[in-house]
This record gives C-alpha cells, structure tokens and sequence, in this order.
C-alpha cells in the first residue's frame, strides 16, 4: 500500500526497526513539530518558484503530511490545491495548521498516488513532497514498476506546459548533498535518465531552540544513535539537504 508521507526515514541513521506506519497513523503532532524546524533558512519556497509558475496555479499534492508544503504554495498564492495523503492523522493536523490561512482554497483527502483523484491535465503543477522514497524499501523487487506508476500519475493530472516536481532528501546530517543510500540513488537516477527530471539541491536545515531540543525532536523520527549525533556535534542547528526533481509536461502530451 501507498503511504504518501516519507519524508527521510530512508537516510542511514534511520534504523529499519522504526515502524513509520505507525509514526504517520499515530503520531503526527510530534512529526509536524519536527518538520516545522526545518528550513530554517526559507530556500525551499523560492526553488518551487523557480521551478514551477505558482501565482494563481491550480496544484495537485500528494503526500500532504501535515500541510507544511501545502501552506507554502497558498503563501505563493495558488488558487487551489488539491492534496491526498494515506493517513487521515496527518491530514487532521494539516487542516487545522490551514484554519485562516487558505483552508478555503484546498480539498484534503485520503487517496493512493497510484489513482490521484484529480481530472486529466486538471492541474498547472503536480507535486509530491517526501512520498515515493518508501518505495524502493518496502517494494524492493518491484519499486521501478511502482514509482513508475507514481509518475504517471503525475503526468496524468497536469496539464500540456504543466509542472512536476518531485522532493526527497539528499541527507540528514551531511554536509554536502547526495543519496543517503543505493537504492534511492537509483530511485533519482530514475527520474533522471529514465523519465527526464532535472535536479536541484537545496539546503533546508532544521533549527532547534537548543542541541537538546533536536536531539528529541530528530531522535522520534531517525532514532536514537541520531540523536547521540546531534548532543555529540552540539547541534541546534542540524544539517538537511532536499532535492527538487522537476520537469515540464510536454505540450502535444
């Protein structure tokens, strides 16, 4: 089954014992104070824009999590988002982060990347943010086949001239940007080679009140040897990269 938010659990200081199922079913207030902390540093927002016309857009997000990508695009002024996510928590959270602030211009509801619940060439930008990395763990022998499907799908709901993006992570903790492991290096040379999407590093750092405080806050979410990490660098401040993976949907297609 599609889980639509995962964010970094693929980096290696995740051990395989975290169960993210269940940190998405039940435990999404403490995943939305640990993504709040991150992009500290606001580049995230301005790489969307560069990559895709947002003024006025129509969007379809999947892997809505708890909206933080979801408020960025109102913030650029979107006319409409339609966002699914697997996980109704998730969800729940992100509607009540939305309340005066665009809940009025999104439609949030459950659904699979596999059948997004949009029209074809519905949307001007299809965007999905931390969502297919899972993937190529959970379905290893068949993750091609399956992200392949995803991105269809993406292609599917965007218009002629319309945007993809892609975001995944290019590592927590690390310095410089690049796959944390081989299988979701492979996974981005698959949208490279294979489906024609071009990269962009971004880094998008958290910020913490204190080391203590993200090692808690990181600790939930990447375990604790992390969390060892993060008091032993003294860091308040923990590295993050992000990748934007983007293409233009063709315009006979």
């Amino acid at each position: 089954m599609f889980l639509a938010v995962a964010p970094k659990c693929m980096q290696s200081h995740a051990p395989m014992s975290i169960d993210f199922h269940e940190i998405y079913r039940a435990h999404a207030d403490e995943y939305d104070r640990m993504v709040s902390a991150e992009d500290c540093d606001g580049n995230l927002l301005p790489a969307l824009k560069r990559a895709a016309r947002l003024d006025g857009a129509r969007v379809v997000e999947v892997g809505v999590g708890t909206g933080r990508v979801t408020r960025m695009l109102l913030e650029a002024g979107v006319s409409h988002v339609i966002g699914i996510d697997t996980s109704e928590a998730m969800l729940s959270v992100a509607r009540g982060r939305l309340e005066g602030s665009g809940l009025e211009r999104t439609l949030l509801q459950t659904g699979d990347a596999a059948a997004i619940p949009a029209a074809d060439a519905s949307a001007d930008v299809a965007i999905a943010g931390w969502t297919f990395g899972h993937t190529t763990q959970w379905a290893a022998g068949t993750w091609r086949a399956r992200i392949g499907q995803f991105v269809d799908e993406l292609e599917r709901v965007t218009r002629p001239g319309g945007a993809q993006l892609i975001l995944e992570t290019l590592g927590t903790g690390a310095l410089s940007p690049a796959p944390p492991n081989e299988a979701l290096a492979a996974y981005y040379e698959f949208l490279e080679a294979e489906r024609g999407y071009q990269r962009e590093a971004i880094a998008t750092d958290y910020l913490f009140a204190s080391p203590e405080e993200a090692a808690k806050a990181c600790g939930f979410f990447f375990g604790a040897q992390f969390a060892e990490t993060i008091l032993r660098e003294g860091w308040s401040r923990v590295p993050e990269w992000t990748g934007l993976w983007s293409r233009t949907r063709d315009l006979t297609g």
